[in-house]
């Protein structure tokens, strides 16, 4: 049996910790274990290879909607292969270089295996038997497959596999109407694919305000279907080859077929744990699977901890990452840092692209009341740089408790959303979270921050902005 000062499951955030931990005590050894491609799921099929392929399909929608600026432009074409080969070429030299590292490095053993607990703080990877009294398990999620009848005899694409493809199919069913199903189609609608989304929430983008949910659908059912409140039922091969799609919609019971020459299942994502068989060392998951952490992410058994997807709490890296800022002052340094997740922020990289932090309206209402809040909106059209633009309908909507000032969310739908927003987060992380910095900085004259600070000069109780709603339709 190998012993090691650290054992850590999983080549994404978890790798936070062993640069700084090498650095403070040289002569440790460290075992890294990594089923899949090393770098995380971040890396090698999330949010980076995702967003090589968005951009250039915000390039197209922009292109495309710029005669009304007297500008009239023709796509030529799209490669879509070039894209494809620009996204491997990039993401793949990462990879490389992370496995190099980890391959070169005298202090630590890499295991490109799959790994499971023998005994508490005992693995097999491999045919070797591995020890250590701390483990670090950040190993990630993967793809949840729905029970759908004839799925399993089909081909069908997930966010690990779709990567891979080296021909851009004619026709595209998504089945989940969440952000991965939203920035898939969008990329593959503008490189000419015909796509349609089916979602079983009644909204889509169930995680947004349901206004930025109900615009979105609106600017991207342009370019693809998007059938929400549907329940994929059957899928099977059809006479000409095709994959037929049987749906329900869910209000009326009436049957919606559709033919696709490919399917991408987004229907969310799920632990992996069963492969790794905590219980066998002793460790606590829920009844999902998701691995049980404390307040400061130490697992039932001392020294183990777990950050990132496998705790199923918030799967995003910007939130991996600063569970492993955590995880190193509770488990190297030693000083006891509790784990706040008060403003999670997300975008939706589409066109428009979506971000949002803290509460939506409903739950502050729930919490504070209708009295307790005030909510602020402002068109980016009625700025002045929005006006340039010429863009129509997209927003930046604040809520704030009434009494102490303080920010308790914000949601923005139109360009540079996930860049707009950071002002707001970055006061959320203050003392008293106060939005009045807003006000009193100077927002550069004509500029898009100009919105937000327009947002947050013009809060209202919510019965007035109701009141006002009324008027204007």
């Amino acid at each position: 049996m190998k012993k090691y000062d650290l054992i850590v499951i999983g080549t994404g955030s978890a790798m936070n910790l062993v640069g700084p931990m090498m650095s403070r005590n040289p002569n440790i050894k460290v075992a890294v274990i990594d089923k899949n491609e090393p770098g995380g799921i971040c890396l090698t099929r999330g949010c980076i290879p995702t967003k090589i392929l968005v951009y250039p399909a915000e390039l197209v929608r922009v292109i495309e909607s710029t005669d009304h600026l007297g500008i009239d432009v023709d796509i030529k074409s799209v490669n879509f292969n070039k894209i494809m080969e620009r996204m491997k070429e990039l993401i793949y030299e990462d990879i490389d270089n992370i496995r190099n590292g980890l391959s070169h490095s005298p202090n630590i053993d890499y295991f490109p295996k799959t790994a499971e607990f023998v005994a508490p703080y005992t693995l097999k990877v491999g045919s070797d038997t591995i020890t250590s009294k701390m483990i670090l398990l950040c190993l990630g999620s993967e793809p949840l497959i729905p029970p759908v009848k004839g799925l399993d005899k089909v081909k069908y694409h997930t966010s690990d596999t779709i990567l891979k493809i080296t021909k851009r199919p004619d026709n595209l069913a998504i089945l989940g109407g969440g952000y991965i199903a939203a920035e898939y189609g969008h990329f593959f609608s503008a490189m000419g694919t015909k796509v349609t989304i089916i979602g079983r929430n009644p909204q889509f983008l169930p995680q947004e305000e349901p206004e930025i949910s109900e615009l979105a659908k609106t600017e991207l059912s342009k370019h693809m279907k998007i059938l929400t409140n549907h329940e994929v039922k059957e899928v099977h091969k059809s006479l000409t080859g095709k994959k037929k799609i049987i749906a329900l919609k869910r209000a009326t019971g009436k049957k919606v077929s559709i033919n696709a020459e490919d399917i991408l299942v987004a229907t969310g994502r799920r632990p992996n744990t069963d492969i790794l068989h905590p219980e066998k060392a002793g460790i606590e998951t829920d009844k999902k699977g998701w691995i049980k952490v404390n307040e400061y992410l130490e697992t039932n058994q001392p020294n183990i901890w777990a950050f990132g997807d496998a705790v199923g709490k918030h799967l995003f890296k910007h939130v991996a990452n600063y569970e492993s800022k955590v995880v190193f002052y509770n488990a190297v340094l030693k000083q006891k840092m509790k784990v706040y997740y008060h403003a999670v922020p997300h975008s939706v990289f589409t066109h428009p692209e979506i971000a949002g932090v803290g509460m939506r309206q409903q739950e502050a209402v729930e919490k504070y009341g209708e009295e307790g809040i005030l909510v602020g909106v402002q068109k980016y059209e009625n700025t002045a740089k929005g006006m340039a633009m010429g863009v129509k309908d997209y927003f930046v909507k604040v809520i704030v408790d009434r009494e102490t000032k303080k920010i308790l969310g914000a949601h923005i739908i139109g360009p540079q959303a996930s860049v707009l927003i950071q002002e707001i987060i970055n006061l959320m992380y203050t003392k008293d979270g106060s939005f009045e910095p807003i006000n009193e900085g100077m927002h550069i004259h004509p500029a898009l921050s100009e919105v937000v600070e327009r947002a947050f000069g013009a809060l209202r109780p919510i019965v007035l902005h109701e009141h006002e709603h009324v008027h204007q339709h």
